[in-house]
């Protein structure tokens, strides 16, 4: 239907877009492969690859495995990953994100240049994969913080150096950063680095700009989605009607006037296929009430 679209800017990211290229390529040659953790934050994409070949596995699963070729994926991994597959002759296929990596070697060369009385922040989802991968640049060592009302967990008579997160908030890190300046104590160095990437970022204002031409938004996420989290939330404060749904089958239970002008988008975790049968299951309905 004309009133139902797509919107252009929504769908993966480059790094997740090279994650399932590189497993896609090598299903293609050996029909089997590992994957270090769910390659994309998507059930359905997921379910997918898994029919081609593709085996996922956790750490645990990981460290007892020998002799075989695994995949890392977009988010990145700390060091002691790479040694685990050194010690068990593991072959990596390398798919972390450019930026992600960029972000590691920032954090592990503060982290080494940091003496006793500084502390190494990361603004992110405690226990997310990149920041898992983060974290272990430091030997552990970096404070996490979620929200500018975690940030009890520093010591501000100390110095801090705060790295974000690449798929966080850019309207939460600057309020971190604000919370965090009225607090340092005197004479106590405060930097910070704003290193969100910029192609999840733009999501936000392209995102706006796409709740506020249609009178109804269907966000299309998996609920493991930390970037889907934020972006519902944000599209949701700009247009209230906004729903958010998983898959083509959740569409039947929204209750939804789909003679207005409906606008589709997604997560940076979410596969375009996915959005196209949403907007196929909302025009079957559509077509139902007519």
């Amino acid at each position: 239907m004309s009133n139902i679209l797509i919107d252009k800017q929504s769908g993966f990211c480059f790094g997740v877009v090279k994650a399932i290229a590189k497993a896609e390529e090598e299903l293609a040659k050996t029909g089997k492969l590992y994957c270090l953790g769910d390659i994309v934050h998507n059930g359905h994409e997921v379910d997918r690859l898994k029919r081609i070949g593709l085996i996922t596995i956790n750490h645990e699963q990981f460290k007892q495995l020998h002799n075989a070729k695994v995949l890392l994926r977009a988010h990145g991994e700390p060091p002691s990953t790479y040694q685990i597959a050194k010690e068990n002759e593991l072959e990596l296929i390398d798919a972390s994100c450019p930026v992600v990596l960029r972000l590691q070697k920032r954090i592990k060369a503060s982290s080494l240049a940091a003496d006793s009385n500084t502390q190494i922040v990361i603004y992110g989802k405690k226990g997310h994969a990149e920041v898992n991968g983060l974290v272990g640049q430091t030997d552990e060592k970096a404070i996490v913080i979620e929200n500018e009302n975690d940030s009890d967990k520093l010591d501000f008579s100390k110095h801090i150096v705060l790295f974000s997160q690449t798929t966080k908030s850019l309207e939460g890190f600057n309020r971190l950063v604000e919370n965090i300046a009225s607090k340092v104590e005197k004479n106590v160095r405060f930097k910070y680095f704003d290193t969100i990437c910029r192609q999840v970022a733009n999501r936000i204002p392209n995102i706006t700009v796409f709740a506020r031409q249609n009178d109804i938004i269907i966000f299309v996420s998996g609920k493991k989605s930390s970037n889907g989290k934020v972006l519902f939330e944000h599209c949701k404060s700009v247009n209230p009607q906004t729903y958010f749904v998983s898959s083509a089958d959740e569409v039947a239970t929204l209750d939804i006037d789909l003679t207005k002008k409906t606008g589709i988008c997604g997560a940076t975790s979410t596969p375009r296929w996915v959005m196209e049968e949403v907007e196929k299951a909302l025009s079957q309905m559509a077509e139902k009430k007519v």
